[in-house]
């Protein structure tokens, strides 16, 4: 158990998750000036957290264990695998869901018209397909430059 506690790179990753996935709602209220709490719950959004987590863990296993280290070279393969899922295969999904999320809008809203459907509450009450899943390829990058710059900062100035 006290080694799972001194497990520097592990506690710095984690960290990492929690403040990206936080400075969201300031960077999106001043994108928006609206304040969304739930962007601390959810995928998507800038920074990747994603990236910030694996980005930091790499930063953190290079500081401590060398660049020249296997356990730096599993890391690193591994945060380029997780970095390229989040712009590809998640943003697509993410994409996809937008536009069957637009399908049922339109399909739902003929339906209503023809027959002039008045259970419009329960309508409303219906659950969309979640659309922010991926990342752009400067949140993926400001992800990692998060993770990388917490890795190093924690590293110099508390360690």
């Amino acid at each position: 158990m006290i080694e799972l506690i001194q497990n520097t790179p592990l506690w710095i990753a984690l960290f990492a998750v929690i403040f990206a996935q936080v400075v969201k709602i300031p960077i999106q209220y001043i994108a928006s000036r609206e304040i969304n709490l739930g962007l601390a719950f959810s995928t998507g959004g800038m920074p990747s957290s994603h990236s910030a987590a694996v980005a930091s863990l790499t930063t953190a296993i290079g500081i401590e264990h060398g660049l020249d280290s296997p356990l730096f070279a599993i890391s690193c393969v591994l945060s380029i695998i997780v970095m390229y899922d989040a712009t590809g295969i998640r943003r697509h999904a993410g994409e996809h869901a937008t536009i069957l999320n637009q399908l049922v809008k339109d399909v739902q809203r003929i339906v209503d018209e023809a027959i002039q459907w008045q259970q419009k509450e329960e309508h409303e009450k219906q659950k969309e397909l979640k659309e922010l899943l991926g990342h752009q390829p400067i949140e993926v990058f400001f992800g990692a430059v998060t993770g990388i710059l917490l890795a190093i900062a924690i590293y110099s100035f508390v360690l």
